[in-house]
């Protein structure tokens, strides 16, 4: 199942939602359902009614993490596509940029998720398809850009970003948020590197 085929109630999309910050606030060990149901400002055991197990509650957190992925994402994936590609370096800098600032805590939340996942195959997989929407997407931009090899190039594109969000999010440069000018620039270059000339 995709991202985008995921309804969430209300109360529980609150639930998801205050989970990601306790993520990125506390870590794993700070997740509860008491703590969620704290942070949430919801009668005790509401959480456990919606997630009765730690495993739910994890799985309806990856979830929602990737619809809130997904949803940031598709917001430039658009522009993009009506705009054309030249328009596709300003659109991933905005983003990665969105995230180093207004979204830090969504990547910190993601990060401690995406290790757990390693410990949890049931978690994995789930983890795994709710990003199929997000590969399936970059993988669409780049071949309408001229790639020749969308899914490798996409997969390039996909590291490079998730390198500069982890180092300069949780990582040694961690202290300084690089401009936006300064990744279109950089995304400008691998562009360049992977397509066809005239192709970004």
């Amino acid at each position: 199942m995709t991202s985008g085929a995921i309804r969430f109630p209300d109360r529980l999309a609150l639930i998801a939602d205050t989970a990601i910050d306790l993520l990125a606030e506390r870590g794993l060990r700070g997740l509860t359902h008491r703590a969620v149901d704290e942070a949430a400002r919801l009668p005790p055991g509401s959480t456990s009614n919606h997630a009765r197990t730690r495993a739910a509650l994890l799985e309806a957190t990856v979830r929602r993490l990737a619809v809130r992925d997904v949803q940031t994402f598709r917001l430039e994936a658009v522009q993009v596509t009506s705009g054309g590609p030249d328009v596709m370096p300003e659109a991933l800098a905005l983003i990665i940029h969105r995230y180093l600032t207004d979204s830090r805590h969504l990547l910190i939340a993601r990060y401690e998720l995406a290790l757990e996942a390693t410990r949890r195959r049931e978690l994995r997989e789930i983890y795994d398809a709710a990003g199929q929407e997000f590969r399936e997407i970059l993988v669409a931009l780049t071949a309408r850009m001229g790639s020749r090899e969308p899914e490798r190039h996409a997969l390039s594109l996909f590291a490079w970003a998730e390198g500069v969000m982890f180092s300069c999010a949780a990582g040694a440069h961690h202290a300084r948020t690089p401009t936006r000018e300064e990744l279109r620039k950089s995304v400008g270059e691998l562009l360049r590197g992977m397509l066809p000339a005239g192709g970004a």
